[in-house]
């Protein structure tokens, strides 16, 4: 009775581990499909892209993530995915894509280029700073991102020339619409736009003109301290520039003519010395 016990509990043994033993080999076998039919679909991405057709490719790119996404390929599948949308301007599949991968993959090595290529599909989509700013202050704040994260890449070094380029556009902004309140004489909203440019956007090419054009609104309003002041600022950091001059003359309203009739004298004076070698 012992003996058959035993010989129950062997037979019962040997078929969990014959089970176990099936159950694995099943796994290794399924697996493998998996992966084989993954890398089908990703290559078959890639000629697809590469035949111009973006849209099946990016198809193709998340079926390959979507069969096997414990795989290394499942990440670059993602990103391949949001490549292709962008290659061809579907921005918003593209942005999509790569704010997802952002979310799911933080630490994949490309992330750094994913979120480069984020801050492109904003970029790119900047057409008119005076209609819409969404896509100006998204490129920004992503750029941003990217540099404080990122410092040390090439993706960071573009992204700093990036921005210097969206300043100069939101600069541009803040002068057209200070300008209009100049012209109409509203004083206190043309001082807020122009000191916008002068506080926040000081290296680009509209700082010259937004300093004089507080010398002028405050000078008008008789706040000559702060007329100075700006001029002085403009002075110390623009001396050569044709805004300082303008500013100068604010201050001194004889100073072109004055000038003029500098030019004058002296020239008549070579003219005397020119004659005076004939006599």
């Amino acid at each position: 009775m012992i003996y058959r016990n035993y010989f129950y509990f062997f037979i019962i043994i040997l078929f969990c581990f014959s089970c176990s033993k099936k159950e694995i080999e099943k796994s290794n076998i399924n697996e493998v499909n998996l992966e084989s039919q993954m890398i089908e679909a990703y290559e078959e991405g890639l000629k697809e892209l590469e035949a111009g057709d973006v849209l099946f490719a990016a198809k193709k790119f998340n079926e390959a993530e979507t069969l096997f996404p414990q795989s290394e390929y499942a990440p670059k599948s993602a990103l391949m995915a949001a490549y292709s949308y962008y290659s061809q301007n579907y921005y918003g599949d593209a942005m999509a894509e790569l704010i997802r991968f952002l979310r799911i993959y933080p630490n994949h090595k490309d992330i750094a280029y994913a979120e480069y290529l984020l801050g492109l599909c904003y970029y790119e989509q900047i057409i008119d700073a005076k209609k819409d700013l969404q896509s100006i202050v998204n490129a920004k704040a992503t750029f941003e991102s990217l540099i404080s994260k990122y410092p040390d890449t090439e993706f960071a070094t573009d992204a700093i020339f990036k921005i210097d380029l969206i300043n100069e556009i939101l600069a541009g902004k803040e002068m057209f619409i200070g300008r209009y309140y100049f012209d109409k004489k509203k004083w206190i909203s043309a001082i807020n736009r122009f000191r916008v440019v002068v506080d926040e956007y000081e290296t680009t090419i509209y700082v010259e003109e937004a300093i004089h054009r507080l010398v002028e609104i405050y000078y008008t309003l008789g706040i000559e301290t702060e007329a100075k002041k700006y001029a002085n600022l403009l002075g110390y950091n623009y001396q050569s520039s044709e805004w300082y001059e303008k500013s100068f003359s604010v201050f001194n309203r004889n100073y072109k003519k004055n000038t003029i009739k500098d030019i004058k004298k002296e020239n008549n004076s070579i003219i005397e010395k020119f004659k005076s070698l004939f006599s």
